[in-house]
């Protein structure tokens, strides 16, 4: 028999997250390379994560959910992984990434800064290393934030994809970040992003003035029942709304800030005259 390394499940949380793979596929009998093979996973991944080795990724821990059969139970991968990850973040957020790595449909409005979603790796480092100079958070912290943005990303790749619709005020592609070269990598991203068959991108120009329908950031996600729900930020916390009296004012406003907003191919052509000024 193939001596195994002893886990201490009690030693971290990542390391009970291992412990907790390892007993599950114990459970059924599988190695790791079936394990893998069944999440789409080489077997030398599956050890690293259950002896502490490589941290997991959301991605990682939904697929095993979908081949353990906890999808819709309450005692997840994909939970402990974001209980894992939430002393870095913003409270009232990881339960918004839980709903958003489901959703069928994302509506996302932001000012000043490009969103999550859309961020390259440079541009969110910038954004988190200009936080760590201001002494909010430590290094360790924003690593983290950015390595949690990483996840967040890769859960938008599913085999149906959701429609991710994206309207940013025109400072988001005005307000440099990170430097030139940065700054023109983010830019050519969202041309990009605007390109995906499951997309959709718009900016409300500066013209509109007073009448930009939002005035910070919105978010809104609409699930494969066809419920809607929306989340906005404070400094200090999160806010995640299910209710449709609050809810639905909300999508009407976001299609009334559609409508006054460039088309998606104007938006590409502001970003790329744009785009010239950084190069």
């Amino acid at each position: 028999m193939v001596n195994r390394k002893k886990l201490n499940p009690d030693a971290s949380p990542q390391a009970a997250f291992g412990a907790r793979l390892r007993r599950s596929r114990d459970a059924r009998g599988w190695k790791q390379d079936d394990l893998g093979a069944r999440m789409g996973y080489s077997g030398r991944h599956i050890s690293a994560i259950e002896t502490g080795r490589k941290p997991p990724t959301l991605a990682l821990a939904m697929s095993a959910d979908v081949v353990f059969g906890l999808e819709h139970t309450d005692d997840t991968f994909a939970d402990a992984w974001r209980k894992m990850r939430n002393g870095a973040l913003l409270e009232g957020f990881p339960e918004y990434v839980g709903h958003e790595a489901r959703a069928a449909e994302i509506r996302l409005f932001e000012v000043g800064a490009i969103p999550g979603l859309l961020q390259t790796p440079e541009y969110a480092a910038a954004i988190e290393q200009s936080v760590v100079t201001y002494g909010a958070i430590p290094p360790d912290q924003a690593r983290e934030r950015v390595a949690f943005l990483a996840d967040r990303q890769a859960a938008m790749i599913r085999p149906l994809p959701p429609v991710v619709i994206v309207v940013l005020d025109e400072s988001c592609i005005r307000r440099v970040v990170g430097g030139p070269s940065v700054m023109d990598a983010q830019l050519a991203n969202l041309v990009d992003f605007a390109a995906q068959g499951n997309t959709v991108l718009q900016l409300a120009p500066y013209e509109l003035g007073e009448r930009r329908p939002f005035k910070r950031q919105v978010n809104l996600l609409t699930m494969a029942d066809r419920s809607v729900m929306s989340y906005v930020e404070s400094e200090t916390q999160g806010h995640l709304d299910r209710e449709p009296a609050s809810v639905l004012p909300l999508v009407r406003t976001y299609h009334q800030l559609q409508a006054v907003s460039l088309s998606q191919t104007a938006t590409v052509e502001m970003i790329n005259e744009v785009r010239k000024g950084t190069r």
